[in-house]
């Protein structure tokens, strides 16, 4: 069997035409299925919808949120429920094509365990969006302790093995591409082409983008403090040098003049290397924090659907 999970965000208008072009290409497979949507607190009528789904279609089961926690939650809540031989994530706006889904399943039975993505960008897709994704990709795989294809998407199938492996990773900031990559198993990529949105628009601002590339770096790198360490040990090494210059001046010249300029610039300069080291540290120290005080990832209010073992 396989299971479909399906994050979904104020995403009325796409619900039931992707539960029709879901329904058609896996019917075609000849395989049975299970689709799990997982309301994560829509404010719009993407719930209500999904309820209408249900009460016709026994395949189809809703996990509720009490609220907004988030994609990577939202992923992980399902891959918790799923009771599939592969399951397959896959976002609710229609940008992941459902007819690759064949493709996919091809791919697992062929021995792969874990089948991914990569998005080949639409002509329209805007100049900045294509510049900061390269360099998302270029940094995460520079700094981390991982390597992370570029342009993979949050469109992939995992054998149940490996289902079973994420189902013990306790860690609360989950990373979910990283994890991907550091988890192992036998991997192999399909690409696409990205169509624009059907309806609705992103819920990635940038501000959201920014975070999730942080998130990536501080899940699976030291790197940013190692730079902290770094930043310290130059300041400090230039510093020794420039107050043996200004004490050679200040006695065995007559050069030494009063002035505020060079303590302006050093006080400022060493002032922003400070402030960037407690930042960074700052960030290590939020996701301890959030380990250590054992929230869950997600709260459910409802479960809507036929469970077989849940």
């Amino acid at each position: 069997m396989i299971s479909i999970i399906i994050p979904c965000f104020n995403e009325e208008d796409n619900v039931e035409l992707l539960y029709k072009r879901l329904v058609s290409v896996l019917n075609s497979t000849g395989m049975e299925f299970e689709l799990i949507y997982i309301d994560d607190g829509s404010t719009d009528d993407s719930l209500t919808r999904m309820k209408n789904i249900v009460a016709v279609d026994n395949r189809v089961k809703i996990l509720e949120f009490s609220r907004n926690f988030g994609h990577q939650s939202a992923i992980f809540a399902g891959l918790e429920y799923a009771d599939g031989d592969a399951v397959i994530m896959m976002d609710a706006d229609l940008q992941h094509p459902p007819e690759l889904i064949p493709k996919l399943i091809e791919k697992w039975k062929q021995g792969f365990d874990i089948v991914y993505t990569v998005r080949n960008d639409p002509p329209e897709i805007s100049l900045f969006k294509k510049t900061t994704s390269k360099f998302f990709y270029k940094l995460i795989n520079f700094l981390a302790e991982i390597h992370l294809p570029a342009n993979s998407a949050d469109f992939r199938l995992f054998d149940k093995k490996v289902v079973l492996h994420f189902r013990t990773l306790t860690e609360k900031s989950k990373f979910l591409r990283g994890l991907v990559s550091w988890i192992g198993f036998k991997q192999c990529p399909v690409s696409y082409d990205a169509i624009s949105r059907m309806s609705g628009r992103s819920k990635y601002t940038l501000i959201k983008m920014i975070r999730f590339a942080m998130d990536g770096i501080i899940s699976f790198s030291a790197f940013p403090l190692r730079i902290s360490t770094f930043f310290g040990f130059v300041v400090s090494f230039a510093s020794f040098f420039y107050a043996m210059y200004a004490i050679y001046i200040k006695l065995f010249t007559n050069k030494a003049l009063p002035g505020w300029t060079s303590v302006l610039v050093s006080v400022l300069f060493l002032g922003g290397i400070q402030l960037l080291s407690l930042g960074i540290i700052g960030e290590y120290l939020d996701r301890i924090y959030k380990e250590t005080k054992s929230r869950p990832s997600y709260i459910l209010r409802n479960i809507y659907g036929v469970w077989n073992k849940k």
